[in-house]
């Protein structure tokens, strides 16, 4: 703080202040260089001044994370109108944003350079798959439909130098009313336990009523709690989807550590009706269930 009492200095004495300065400033003076900010590539919010492990998700953490520029995911199928219960190819691209070229060098993440989503319209339908990289680039994936409609795609990615990439495609299959591509899932709650291949799964929220914009913490309780594993390198996958299938989060537990209780934390986008599928492994059996959880607006 300036005291009262300051002499004032003139424009003149100002200016030959600085001229005195001058020889000073025009120096090469070394300076320090910029401190590096180590980020994970998946979890962005998780920062260290120091390089090391993502708490959350495993990946090693980047200096100086690049910056978020959208790539481009192109799909192919074989046949061109897949058929409900046939045979179909899904052949997936990631094009650099800027050349249009397929990018061939990935980083892997959870033990897997690509992690392919399939959700049905009606949101009946999960897959969570890897499928093989072809030498030009591409990756391929074979499956059956269940059913006639339409079904959101997604490719989760880190392409070398680059930020985490999370690309959907709509695949429409034969029979699909043109129509109904543009209505969203009924979804009705579903919060009571779930029961997966070897393990049951209960679901508490923080707040009880979850609100769109504001962070709600979800404890899912395991039982029983014995065999418990990682994974994919974390002790739980979580997709969200909104009733519509515009919002899509992949996110991993913020607390666990291979006992009964797993936590994750998650800001729904907007007031609707979402669809939480969870994936936990128990003596080498992957367990997946669904909840329907409401979101309200704050008001």
């Amino acid at each position: 703080m300036v005291p009262l009492h300051a002499t004032v200095v003139s424009n003149v004495t100002r200016r030959s202040l600085l001229q005195s300065a001058w020889p000073l400033l025009a120096q090469d003076v070394a300076k320090p260089p910029p401190a590096l900010d180590f980020i994970c590539p998946m979890d962005r919010e998780v920062r260290n001044a120091n390089p090391g492990k993502c708490p959350r998700c495993g990946m090693k953490l980047v200096a100086n994370l690049p910056d978020g520029r959208e790539y481009r995911l192109d799909l192919r199928t074989s046949p061109a109108v897949p058929r409900a219960g046939k045979p179909v190819e899904l052949r997936l691209a990631v094009r650099h944003p800027v050349t249009g070229a397929v990018v061939r060098d990935f980083e892997v993440i959870h033990e897997k350079i690509f992690h392919l989503f399939l959700v049905s319209q009606d949101l009946s339908y999960f897959a969570h798959e890897h499928p093989e990289q072809k030498r030009d680039g591409t990756f391929v994936f074979k499956t059956r439909l269940p059913a006639a409609g339409a079904y959101r795609v997604v490719a989760d990615c880190l392409p070398k130098g680059a930020s985490i990439q999370f690309l959907s495609r709509t695949l429409v299959t034969a029979g699909t009313d043109p129509a109904r591509l543009a209505d969203s899932a009924v979804l009705q709650p579903v919060l009571s336990a779930q029961q997966g291949t070897n393990l049951g799964v209960e679901l508490v929220t923080e707040p009880k009523q979850p609100l769109a914009g504001l962070e709600t913490l979800l404890f899912f309780n395991l039982s029983p709690a014995d065999g418990l594993e990682q994974y994919l390198a974390a002790w739980g996958h979580m997709l969200v989807a909104s009733a519509d299938l515009i919002d899509l989060v992949h996110d991993h537990p913020l607390y666990a550590d291979g006992g009964p209780k797993v936590q994750f934390n998650l800001i729904f986008p907007r007031e609707t009706n979402y669809r939480i599928w969870v994936q936990f492994q128990r003596r080498g059996v992957v367990n997946t269930v669904a909840f329907n959880v409401p979101v309200k607006a704050l008001r």
